[in-house]
């Protein structure tokens, strides 16, 4: 695939975007709402808090962290009341991060996994991913370009962190509890990101079917991020970015122009409003690490009314009591804190035991019954994977990741090699709400259907156990380099 970075060759796809995104761009970023005043930390972890939460060293907790924010209970939701094509009532879209699918599942039976990987035409292991803090991988745009290598898929080994990391997988006694839900339920091993770049298009094309023409994550100057998180708040990529930060887009000639994160396309969000079915976002809050993932915030309309960022978008440090106290609406989109995110400079083990803790919940909710889970990372991450992405326009597919399908609903013991992508959860959403489409790529994904059986008797909830081998703080940045 060519870089566009100075020019690409096709340019109707370009220009077509650029009347779907830039010409909505904001022309400022909105003002940052004030950061909630929070707790000072506590040195101590919960007294009644449950095994495989707490840091034996530190005492840190995942029920405690440094700066929580709640909110009240939302408004309860009937969402028998709603009409759908199938008996799925509830859809939970988890995006979790960085992420191959042969980092996590490599060696997961019956699928299209790899223990050995091309490092530039050297065949080598896959080695022991560790369960703590790893380093973080080149995942850029170019860095994606550069592993898929025009299909080769030999060109992970970018810096030196890759050489020590990027040829690392999980084992099945380090992820139990995805390991079983896999075996259990379905796993998706021809699951691919949207978009040839990190986070920030694939979550876009996570609420949108689109990145908005963007192939890279936002830019702010250091010392205006600097600035602002002393002011109390957290990086941004969305329409309160630093000051004078941008986003690269394509413009109608091929180049790329610098734009504000402020974007006004339609979403998934409005499709589902139209026809007043509810739905929310939780994510991190704008004062905490990982708000960056709040994919909302560079939605115009939506960070800019504060009534609308209110009724949709929610603190994701309270989703598991939203989700015990049976609030949640038909639609939910959960991305985690940074700490949290299993992003590789954190710590995988305590990032694996908060997503138990949120699925265990689901599992025990009155809503369990009809609900569908997608399980997903946001994109590779700089880890190796094996499988070269189909090219569907100047954007993607992206490089494999790792995806379950949990509900009763979901086919058992099933590895689907069906072609999906972020786009494929969208047009399941539409297809059972029955909504219209967003764009090219939720007209064309495969809306999970070849993933569950409806007529299959619906298979009961398989809450996992927290680990109990997690070591070192939960909250505490990575050191430096």
């Amino acid at each position: 695939m060519a870089s566009p970075r100075r020019h690409l060759a096709t340019r109707t796809l370009a220009a077509a975007l650029i009347l779907a995104a830039v010409a909505f761009a904001c022309a400022t970023p909105a003002g940052r709402t004030q950061a909630a005043d929070t707790p000072s930390p506590s040195s101590t972890a919960p007294i009644d808090a449950p095994r495989g939460t707490v840091d034996p060293v530190t005492g840190q907790s995942l029920q405690a962290p440094p700066d929580p924010v709640t909110q009240p209970l939302p408004p309860a939701v009937d969402a028998d009341a709603f009409d759908t094509a199938t008996p799925i009532k509830h859809v939970v879209f988890l995006i979790l991060e960085n992420r191959s699918y042969d980092n996590v599942f490599g060696t997961f039976p019956g699928s299209d996994g790899a223990s050995s990987a091309d490092d530039h035409g050297v065949i080598r292991p896959l080695t022991r991913a560790p369960l703590q803090r790893a380093h973080d991988l080149p995942h850029c745009y170019n860095c994606n370009v550069a592993s898929i290598n025009g299909g080769a898929m030999d060109g992970f080994n970018q810096t030196d962190a890759a050489e020590e990391f990027a040829f690392t997988q999980f084992h099945k006694e380090q992820i139990t509890a995805y390991w079983n839900w896999a075996k259990r339920y379905t796993i998706a091993d021809g699951f691919f990101a949207s978009a040839v770049g990190p986070s920030f298009p694939n979550h876009m094309y996570s609420i949108a079917a689109t990145s908005g023409g963007t192939l890279d994550n936002p830019w702010q100057p250091p010392p205006n991020l600097v600035q602002m998180q002393q002011e109390g708040y957290a990086k941004s990529w969305g329409c309160d970015i630093a000051r004078d930060g941008y986003v690269e887009v394509i413009d109608p000639e091929g180049y790329m122009v610098k734009v504000s994160p402020c974007f006004d396309f339609k979403t998934e969000g409005d499709l589902l409003n139209a026809k007043d079915i509810p739905w929310s976002y939780y994510a991190a809050t704008n004062g905490q690490l990982g708000y960056i993932w709040s994919a909302y915030s560079a939605i115009g309309r939506y960070r800019n009314d504060p009534e609308l960022w209110s009724e949709h978008i929610r603190p994701v440090d309270d989703v598991v009591r939203d989700i015990q106290a049976d609030r949640l609406p038909p639609v939910t989109w959960i991305t985690p804190r940074f700490q949290l995110s299993q992003h590789p400079e954190y710590n995988f083990c305590w990032g694996q035991n908060w997503t138990i803790e949120v699925m265990n919940a689901l599992m025990r909710s009155e809503a369990w019954k009809d609900t569908l889970v997608v399980m997903t990372w946001d994109d590779f991450g700089g880890f190796y994977d094996h499988v070269p992405p189909v090219r569907l326009d100047d954007f993607g597919l992206g490089i494999r990741v790792p995806t379950m399908i949990i509900s009763p609903y979901a086919k058992r013991g099933y590895v689907d090699s069906t072609m999906y992508e972020f786009s494929s959860v969208l047009r399941f959403i539409e297809n059972n709400w029955r909504l219209t489409q967003l764009t090219r790529r939720d007209r064309i994904a495969d809306g999970l259907e070849g993933a569950l059986d409806f007529s299959q008797q619906p298979q009961p909830p398989s809450p996992q156990p927290l680990r109990t081998d997690c070591r070192g703080p939960i909250w505490d940045p990575p050191p430096p380099e």
